[in-house]
C-alpha cells in the first residue's frame, strides 16, 4: 500500500523501513539485525526487500540509498498521512458484525483513528501546526470521509469476512532473498481460492501504466505462493481517489517472472552496496523527492557513504545503473468503475461467497 504502514510493521519485523527514520528502540528495518539506541547512528547492508523499496531502486537506486541505508528523514505528507489513516479505518471496520459495518459507522471512526495516529507517530502533528484555527485539517478530514464513504460503492463490507487484515508476510527465497510486506487484505473463499486487496486513496493509472500498479500485488503473490504453495486466484486494487477497482488473475508463470526479476533487482542492489555506486535517475517524479538537497542533480552532495566499498572488477556492472529485466509483455487487466462493484468473499472459518 502507499501508506507507512507497511514500514512501520515490517521494522517491527526487521523487515525493510518506510520513509521515517528509526525511532530509538526500534529494530533498523531492512538490514541484518541491529537496534538503534539513542544518540547512536548505525548503518548495515540491506538484508531483505519490499514492493515499497523494490519500487524505490527501480524508481532511483540513490532514492533507495538514502531510504534504505543512511535513513535520511523525511517530512510526513497530507497525501500519505490520510492514506494511513483511511486504511486504518477500513481495518477497524471489520471488528464490528456485518450489519453494523455501514458507511456512517465507518466514518464515526475516523477521528479516533486521527488520535491515534498522532500518538503512534507524533511526527504527523507537523502537517498542520501552522493551522491554528484547524480550517485546513477538517478540511483533509473531509476528504478522507468522502475516500471511506466511496468505498462502500465499489465493496459491499457486510458481504465480506476477511481471513486476514494488515497481514505481515515474509518468505525467503532460495537464494537467501527475503521478501517482505504487509496485505491490506485477504480473503479466501470456502473452496480454497485467495483474493488479495490492496486499497489506494489516489486514482487508478491510466492502462499503459496498469503493470507498474500491479507490481505490487504481484509480490505479494509471490510471497503468498512460497508460503503457502497456492496462486492467489485474484489481485483487486481498489482506487478510492477515482472509484476504480482493478483485478488481474495471475497464473503461475507470472510469479516466477517476478521471482526471476526481483533476484535480478537483488543482485544490482547488493552490488551498489558494495561499491557505494548509488546512482540517481531524474524524473518528474524528482520534484517531490524531499532529498533534493543531498542529490547531485540538484547540486547536492549525499552523505559520505557509512559501508565499506570495493573496486569494482573490469566487465562487472554498476550496481546503480539498472532494475532487473522487465517483464515481457503488458498485463491483462480488468478495471471496474464505481456503482455497485461489490461483492462477497470469505474468511478461512466464516460463511462466504466464491469469488468472482
Amino acid at each position: 500500500m502507499e501508506t507507512s504502514t507497511e514500514g512501520a510493521a515490517e521494522a517491527a519485523g526487521g523487515g525493510v523501513a518506510d520513509v521515517d527514520a528509526p525511532v530509538v528502540g526500534e529494530q533498523v528495518a531492512g538490514a541484518q539485525d541491529v537496534t538503534v539506541t539513542a544518540g547512536a547512528s548505525v548503518a548495515t547492508a540491506p538484508a531483505s526487500l519490499s514492493p515499497s523499496r523494490a519500487s524505490d531502486f527501480m524508481q532511483c537506486p540513490l532514492l533507495y540509498r538514502f531510504r534504505v541505508i543512511d535513513r535520511l528523514p523525511e517530512k510526513p505528507s497530507e497525501a500519505a498521512t490520510r492514506g494511513t489513516l483511511v486504511h486504518a479505518v477500513l481495518e477497524r471496520l471489520f471488528d464490528a458484525p456485518a450489519v453494523e459495518r455501514t458507511a456512517p459507522r465507518a466514518k464515526s471512526l475516523i477521528p479516533g483513528q486521527w488520535d491515534r495516529l498522532r500518538e503512534t507517530r507524533p511526527e504527523v502533528v507537523e502537517l498542520f501546526a501552522d493551522d491554528p484555527e484547524g480550517e485546513r485539517l477538517a478540511r483533509w478530514l473531509g476528504e478522507a470521509e468522502r475516500l471511506v464513504e466511496r468505498w462502500f460503492s465499489l465493496e459491499d463490507p457486510t458481504r465480506l469476512e476477511p481471513a486476514e487484515r494488515e497481514l505481515f508476510v515474509e518468505a525467503e527465497l532460495e537464494s537467501g532473498l527475503k521478501l517482505r510486506g504487509i496485505i491490506d487484505r485477504v480473503d479466501v473463499a470456502p473452496t480454497g481460492e485467495v483474493r488479495i486487496v490492496d486499497y489506494k486513496t489516489g486514482k487508478a493509472p491510466r492502462p499503459e501504466y496498469a503493470e507498474g500498479a500491479l507490481f505490487q500485488m504481484k509480490f505479494y503473490a509471490l510471497v503468498v505462493w512460497r508460503l503457502k504453495q497456492v496462486v492467489p486466484r485474484r489481485l483487486q486494487l481498489v482506487y478510492l481517489g477515482s472509484g476504480d477497482v482493478l483485478t488481474y488473475d495471475p497464473v503461475l508463470a507470472d510469479l516466477e517472472r517476478v521471482e526471476r526479476k526481483l533476484l535480478a533487482l537483488w543482485e544490482a542492489i547488493r552490488l551498489a552496496t558494495e561499491t557505494g555506486d548509488w546512482r540517481p535517475r531524474p524524473t518528474k517524479l524528482c520534484g517531490w523527492c524531499d532529498h533534493q538537497t543531498h542529490c547531485p542533480e540538484f547540486g547536492g552532495t549525499p552523505p559520505p557513504y557509512p559501508l565499506p566499498v570495493r573496486v569494482v572488477v573490469d566487465g562487472e556492472a554498476a550496481g546503480g545503473s539498472g532494475a532487473g529485466p522487465r517483464e515481457a509483455q503488458a498485463l491483462p487487466v480488468t478495471v471496474v468503475g464505481g456503482e455497485g462493484s461489490g461483492e462477497g468473499s470469505g474468511g478461512f472459518s466464516g460463511e462466504s461467497q466464491p469469488l468472482p
